[in-house]
């Protein structure tokens, strides 16, 4: 190895010159922020105080306290950073550089050997040594800067200053730093001279920003009539005056008046006459009445809901409008019960829906109400729109002769009640003339009623409006006879609803009487969905029927004779559309010819004993009809839960409405405790109070027995729960898919349970919905398993299954059994008019949620359903 030298140890130092040059360049930055932050912190928030305009904005005497104070505290930044600060020395930068290299091979390169310099060997080894610490220094870096100061600022005071300069930077001006100089250099003078400040404030429908007189030059101002103009006047009093001729005052406040508030009401000029005034020419821009318009007549649906058609705008959009409805009495027929005068009522006026979202300046919307229980009701009416706009300018449209739409009977029982109800709400002279038409129609019951039950309604209704009539009708006993009837009606005209057969009939006899009477087409097509829905029910109890008769006798299987007649359900369903053409083409005669052959078909038909396996239903089937039921009770339940939460939104308005659909079907809840009372009531009243009474109390015992909501979903869940344990198909895709759907739905079901003993029907609902449709998916899977298993059924079995599906067809070549499967008569399968009652509901949900005297959380409920459905 060749002897290292003193030359070369300071060729060695020079090589690290730069490292401890730069390392002491970084030690000096460390004093200056150590020692200057302060500074830099003080500098950083006036500057973005100045930059964001604070000097503008702010008074005088403020900005001058706030410079003293800034400047203040810059001094007393500068004392401090300079008594702080020390200049890093060579030596310094040499050891911090040293220090960071195993050896310290720079002190090792400036040391000197002391002792053993006399004997070689010693020698030789220190040279070695700095040999190798000269090479070990050729490898220096440089030492970066720790400008960490946490220990010197804990309140981290820096980071405000910095982050105050960055929100200047991006939201503020460089440019408002120079006003400073503006105001040191003598401007700020007129800070204490007079000085003024202004505002343009358009009205707030017009949805107009507010402008600010300051920024706008002399010349043309364009605002909105009812526009507020805001001034204020500073300074010496009399420097600065107004004068203006665009409000229309008759006294005008002394012109030297700091604060001055008008309302711009024509056109005509603004001046502030002084140093630094301004004049305008105001332009108003005026406010337009709003226009209202009926499209077209009213239409109205089978069952009387009216639909009105209208269009309305404005300039800045409308605010409200109502409808006014008055008896047009010259056009009235005044025959029978109409020819003494009528009442005196008031007009109807109902408010006009209005778009929920969106521009009001102008749209197309549709008045849909249900006036069939008005007394106005199918008579002529005249129809005036109102619209109102922010402005409260209000038009009304020129009346409209039209026949208020009402619900139309067709069974001539129920038209007679319906018109003597009309002509009792129309004068209550009319009570004599009212109870002889209805003993005269009683007369032979035996003719025209098809139960003893509503001839002993009709014949109490006829004793109260006799005695009423005696004795002086006051308005309430009117009203209770009017619903009375009106219920009785309905009764006569839908039937009994429980009976399939008998609803059958009825819907032919109601389709046949329309076609008789020139019904609308809307009543036509809704008295033709009622047929197919009543045919499918009368064929589906007919299939059960039979089944269940096979089972009781435990018969085979019977072959149908080769002589009787048997339909499938896609020839039933031509006939029924043949008939559906016919009536729309306008073929009356046809299609009334038709309907009594498909009548006398109906009536005919013999129904196929047989049997469905050797066995009865199997488990698939029988956890299908489980399923089914538990989904119309669930169905049910939410029902419920809707109707309470109407109650609660709005007490009573719902009640009247609810005890009339509960009573009708089959007084479940609330509505059959009420029926119960309703008996009890009415006993002692002859005959028929006394069958009302029982079967009111029967009803309402039933009710009572219900227990609450919140009981009647924990027992449906624990149905749930049986039904899962005995579900088939374990081990299967479909199986295991039908399994996870139910479990969905016993979630929500606990859910919905939860939601409803904390009394929160919206949640309730809301779970209650996931669950049905958590059932629906599960029932879906149970058929598509069904049906795998009838696909992959053993050899040998395919005839055999094959006969005994042909066997046990009911009159229409249907499977007499709800296997989940066949589409037309699985709980499942949907009927003809679904789509249509759907849009049914969407509207009058729309149109529930667009009465501005409902509750507004009913109201935000009815937007939450719109918003997700």
């Amino acid at each position: 190895m060749a002897s290292f030298s003193k030359r070369d140890s300071t060729a060695a130092l020079d090589a690290v010159r730069w490292p401890l040059r730069l390392t002491r360049l970084g030690m000096v930055a460390e004093e200056l922020v150590r020692s200057f932050w302060p500074l830099l912190s003080v500098i950083l928030l006036a500057l973005a105080l100045l930059m964001f305009g604070v000097q503008d904005v702010v008074p005088l005497e403020v900005l001058w306290v706030g410079t003293v104070t800034t400047v203040l505290a810059a001094i007393a930044a500068v004392v401090y950073g300079f008594m702080r600060f020390r200049l890093p020395s060579r030596d310094a930068a040499l050891a911090r550089l040293d220090a960071t290299m195993a050896g310290r091979p720079l002190r090792a390169l400036l040391d000197t050997q002391t002792i053993g310099a006399e004997d070689r060997a010693s020698t030789a080894v220190w040279r070695a040594h700095q040999a190798r610490m000269a090479e070990r220094a050729r490898s220096a870096e440089p030492v970066p800067a720790d400008l960490r100061i946490s220990d010197r600022d804990p309140y981290a005071l820096r980071y405000v200053a910095v982050v105050a300069f960055a929100m200047a930077l991006l939201f503020g001006s460089v440019w408002r730093v120079g006003s400073m100089g503006e105001l040191a250099g003598g401007q700020g003078g007129l800070a204490s001279g007079p000085v003024w400040e202004g505002w343009a404030e358009s009205p707030r429908y017009t949805g107009r920003p507010t402008i600010y007189l300051n920024d706008i030059d002399t010349g043309t101002l364009s605002v909105p009539v009812g526009s507020l103009i805001t001034l204020r006047l500073y300074g010496e009093v009399g420097a600065l005056s107004l004068s203006e001729t665009v409000s229309g005052r008759s006294e005008m406040p002394p012109a030297t008046d700091p604060a001055q508030d008008f309302v711009v009401l024509q056109d005509g000029t603004i001046s502030i006459d002084g140093p630094g005034g301004r004049s305008w020419q105001v332009a108003i821009i005026p406010d337009l009445p709003p226009e209202i318009a009926v499209l077209e007549d009213p239409t109205a649906a089978a069952l009387g809901e009216m639909t009105l058609p209208f269009a309305a705008k404005d300039d800045y959009g409308v605010e409200a409008g109502e409808a006014r409805f008055t008896l047009d009495l010259a056009s009235v027929d005044r025959r029978h019960g109409l020819t003494i005068d009528p009442e005196a009522r008031p007009d109807l006026i109902v408010p006009l829906p209005m778009p929920i979202a969106g521009n009001r300046s102008e749209f197309e919307e549709n008045l849909i109400e249900d006036f069939s229980k008005h007394p106005w009701a199918n008579l002529p009416v005249e129809v005036r729109l109102t619209a109102l706009d922010g402005a409260e300018q209000q038009v009304e449209t020129a009346p409209r002769g039209i026949v208020l739409p009402g619900r139309r009977f067709f069974d001539p029982l129920a038209a007679a009640v319906i018109e003597q109800r009309r002509d009792l709400l129309w004068s209550r002279g009319n009570g004599q003339r009212i109870g002889q038409v209805l003993r005269t129609v009683s007369y032979l019951p035996d003719d025209v009623f098809r139960n003893e039950v509503d001839v002993l309604r009709l014949r109490k209704l006829i004793r109260q409006v006799e005695i009423y009539t005696s004795y002086g009708m006051s308005d309430d006993q009117q009203q209770a006879l009017a619903e009375d009837l009106w219920d009785l009606a309905l009764i006569l005209e839908e039937g009994d609803l429980a009976d399939a057969a008998e609803r059958m009939r009825r819907a032919q006899e109601r389709l046949n009487e329309a076609i008789k009477n020139g019904a609308s087409d809307e009543e036509i097509a809704e008295l033709m969905r009622e047929l197919r829905r009543a045919t499918e029910d009368y064929l589906e109890q007919l299939s059960r029927q039979a089944q269940r008769e096979q089972q009781e006798n435990g018969q085979q299987p019977q072959q149908g004779d080769q002589n009787s007649m048997q339909m499938t359900q896609d020839d039933l369903q031509r006939m029924m559309d043949r008939i559906q053409e016919l009536m729309e083409q306008g073929r009356m005669a046809e299609a009334q010819q038709a309907l009594q052959e498909l009548q006398q078909m109906m009536e005919n038909m013999r129904v196929t004993q047989g049997q469905q396996g050797q066995g009865g239903q199997s488990p698939g089937q029988q956890a299908m009809e489980g399923l089914a039921e538990t989904l119309r009770e669930q169905q049910g339940l939410s029902d419920q839960a809707f109707r309470d939460l109407q109650e609660q939104f709005n007490p009573g308005a719902q009640a009247g409405e609810s005890q009339g659909n509960e009573g009708r079907n089959g007084g479940q809840g609330r509505g059959e405790s009420h029926e119960g009372q309703q008996g009890q009531g009415q006993q002692g009243e002859g005959q028929g109070g006394g069958q009302d009474q029982a079967q009111g109390d029967q009803n309402g015992q039933g009710g009572l027995d219900e227990g609450s909501i919140a009981d009647r979903q924990r027992a449906l869940r624990d149905e749930l729960n049986r039904q899962q344990r005995n579900l088939p198909g374990e081990g299967s895709a479909e199986g295991d898919a039908a399994r996870d759907a139910l479990d969905r739905a016993g979630r929500a079901m606990d859910g919905a349970e939860q939601a409803l003993r904390e009394n929160d029907l919206p949640g309730a609902i809301d779970d209650q919905a996931q669950a049905m449709e958590a059932l629906r998916e599960g029932m879906r899977a149970l058929g598509e398993m069904m049906a795998q298993e009838q696909r992959n059924q053993q050899p040998g079995q395919g005839a055999q299954d094959s006969n005994q599906r042909a066997d046990s067809r009911d009159p229409l070549g249907r499977d007499s059994g709800n296997s989940g499967v066949d589409g037309d008569d699985s709980p499942l399968a949907l009927n003809d008019d679904a789509y249509g009652r759907a849009r049914e509901l969407l509207d009058e949900i729309r149109r529930r949620s667009g009465e501005v005297t409902r509750p507004e959380e009913e109201r935000d409920y009815l937007n939450r359903l719109l918003d997700r459905f």
